[in-house]
């Protein structure tokens, strides 16, 4: 049953990630902003959100959908699926081919403190490269297995990392990342939370770490992380949820935790 809800993630991902690409081949422009003036929303966003809602209503009635331009749904079966149409938007409007359609069904309330996650998929629709995951079955990229990459020292590590929108987050985001930087290898910024959890999952990245990430920007990647043999953790051991992400081979995860810690990372914005 999983399997086949993983093959209806896949397909409905496909499409999607094609009809991005096409709007974005066509020229892309802010339709709105959100939370602030440089958090937008392009009309493509809004049109391959409705293309995901209506495939799954199609296929799936009974379940519900949690997505990130507000085209949700609550279903009656105890399962919902979990929708980034476009994340990396600002990427998107820029023509920077980084960024991903995500979808991930989860058990229970849609919320990642509590829900179980059940399959998710990531496409950059710019490479054609799709990753996926099923509970228990492992994390692919392709028809390739994917593994997270091996225990290394942090300042031989590689991090990837992200920031909020509001001015005074970023702030003091910033702030941490400058004294993260002489502890580590490198930091990386590429604007699209799900590849990032996708690049650890790969061995591409040793680990990542986000605050403020909201469900759908996770669900998927997340999954696909653990598959790979990441450790998969939010703040202090709590789940992953909008207080912290982090994500690493468990070992690096410990370490960085403990690190950032001590940065002052995780204190109150």
């Amino acid at each position: 049953m999983v399997t086949e809800l993983l093959d209806l993630a896949r397909t409905i991902t496909l499409e999607a990630g094609e009809l991005a690409a096409r709007r974005r081949r066509e020229g892309v422009e802010v339709a709105a902003t959100k939370s602030t003036i440089v958090d937008v929303v392009t009309e493509a966003d809004r049109e391959v959100e409705r293309l995901i809602l209506g495939r799954i209503q199609d296929a799936r009635p009974a379940d519900g959908v949690l997505g990130e331009e507000g085209a949700s749904a609550q279903g009656s079966s105890g399962l919902t699926w979990v929708v980034d149409p476009i994340d990396g938007t600002v990427n998107y409007l820029y023509g920077i081919p980084h960024y991903a359609v995500s979808i991930a069904l989860v058990e229970g309330e849609p919320d990642p403190l509590t829900w179980t996650s059940k399959v998710g998929v990531v496409l950059n629709p710019a490479t054609g490269e799709i990753f996926t995951a099923e509970a228990g079955e492992g994390a692919f990229c392709g028809d390739r297995r994917i593994h997270v990459g091996e225990s290394t020292p942090l300042n031989l590590a590689l991090i990837a990392t992200g920031f909020a929108y509001a001015a005074s987050t970023r702030a003091f985001q910033g702030d941490v990342v400058a004294r993260l930087l002489p502890r580590v290898r490198d930091i990386r910024r590429q604007g699209t939370a799900s590849l990032d959890l996708c690049f650890v999952a790969d061995g591409r990245y040793d680990a990542y770490f986000e605050r403020t990430l909201s469900p759908w920007d996770h669900a998927a990647g997340a999954l696909i992380a653990r598959e790979a043999g990441a450790r998969v953790t939010g703040m202090r051991g709590a789940a992953p949820s909008r207080d912290l992400v982090l994500v690493a081979e468990p070992s690096v995860a410990e370490r960085l935790e403990r690190l950032l810690d001590e940065l002052g990372a995780f204190d109150a914005f």
